[in-house]
């Protein structure tokens, strides 16, 4: 069997490793068991979370075993990285609700059966009755705050204000992948690079009390040629969910996105050989398009089963080509037919605001059921609601229905 860092480098997921020649000797000798960590602060998955999974189903393939942990304790604390403001902290019971979601999706990726069976744990069974005493004399000591602060991770919090509260973060993180070690022999967490300081100080605390085989792996964001993290609608961030970002607006995103992106979406978010991606990748002009069709359809059957992804690719082809289904398009139902046209694109989710709606307007990429709309003022009546619905477009991609 290969050594699975041999996989990860050769779909360009790896960003970071703390012991790379240690840990590519242990991947040979042994089957590793791993974690990567998951913050319940919402009752589904995003896009943010997709490839830890996928990097994770790549370990599993290769003989390593998987814990999820699933951070029922830290989530009431909320991981400061890359945030301006402190996190809500959740409820007990929304947390608890939360956790119960995550796992169903956690599913598609990981096999909770077998030799190397994953398991779920919650760090809220080990964190929630701490001594806090006892804690920071054992793991605190082991911390210096001067680093911790030089850490990433804390730095765009320090001019708005960091505080002791999150400051304990990356301890209970640390102290988390202690207790895997301790506990299920877990040796390697794996995550998104923006988790690297809080990575290194789990590796580090294991270290500093004797043991030498802890190691921390991270991987690259999925951001776009801007370097904007992808995964962004303009209904906010793109969900695993179905009843959060639907398969046929989940399918879309991939099937438009920019043609830069492409080799990484394939490499990173499919199981499809890279003999397979370097033959999509070297179509060129408006060939790459069905690249885009290729990463549309096996993403979205990924995340939501083989039927769903052809039905989005139905309803696109209808749109696109003017045949099939339009049953799957993303639609809403409206009481009042006769509403704005500004508040139409809004409800509808194709623009966040009603500046934004003109805006769009203005530059000609708004169309009600085929025609350009101009005139900001329009109000919607029976008229356009031939068949019960009517059809609003943006640009010559996004589709949505408005039914009465």
């Amino acid at each position: 069997m290969r050594n699975v860092l041999d996989i990860l480098n050769e779909r360009d997921y790896i960003e970071q490793i703390t012991h790379p020649v240690e840990l590519r000797e242990l991947f040979n000798k042994e089957s590793v068991p791993f974690y990567i960590g998951i913050d319940p602060t919402a009752d589904s998955l995003h896009v943010g979370h997709f490839v830890s999974l996928m990097v994770a189903s790549h370990l599993q393939k290769c003989g390593h075993k998987p814990i999820i942990l699933v951070g029922g304790g830290t989530a009431t604390i909320g991981d400061p990285s890359g945030k301006t403001d402190m996190r809500k902290m959740l409820s007990r019971e929304e947390i608890n609700h939360n956790v119960e979601c995550i796992k169903k999706q956690v599913e598609r990726f990981v096999s909770f059966e077998g030799e190397n069976k994953a398991i779920i744990v919650n760090n809220a069974d080990w964190l929630l009755d701490l001594n806090f005493v006892e804690f920071m004399r054992e793991i605190g000591t082991l911390f210096s705050v001067n680093r911790m602060l030089s850490a990433e991770c804390y730095k765009q919090r320090m001019e708005s204000g960091l505080t002791f509260f999150e400051l304990g973060y990356m301890l209970m993180q640390s102290y988390d992948f202690l207790h895997l070690y301790n506990e299920y022999g877990c040796k390697l967490q794996i995550g998104g690079n923006d988790q690297w300081s809080n990575i290194i100080g789990g590796v580090e605390l294991i270290r500093k009390i004797g043991k030498n085989d802890s190691f921390g792996l991270t991987f690259k964001l999925l951001t776009t040629k801007e370097g904007k993290k992808m995964g962004k609608t303009e209904k906010g961030a793109l969900w695993l969910n179905p009843e959060k970002t639907s398969p046929y607006e989940f399918y879309q995103y991939w099937r438009n996105i920019e043609d830069d992106s492409i080799e990484t979406v394939l490499k990173v978010l499919t199981f499809l050989p890279i003999e397979k991606i370097n033959e999509l990748c070297s179509l060129k002009d408006e060939a790459i398009n069905e690249a885009k069709k290729v990463a549309a359809f096996e993403i979205t059957k990924l995340i939501h089963g083989e039927e769903e992804a052809k039905k989005a690719e139905e309803v696109s082809n209808a749109l696109f080509n003017g045949t099939g289904s339009l049953d799957n398009m993303p639609t809403t139902k409206i009481d009042n037919i006769n509403i704005s046209i500004l508040d139409a694109i809004v409800i509808s989710g194709l623009a966040p605001s009603k500046s934004q709606a003109r805006t769009l307007i203005s530059q000609g990429g708004i169309s009600l059921n085929d025609s350009i709309v101009n005139d900001y003022n329009y109000t919607l009546s029976e008229v356009d609601f031939k068949d019960g619905y009517a059809i609003l477009k943006k640009g010559k991609k996004v589709f949505h229905k408005l039914e009465k």
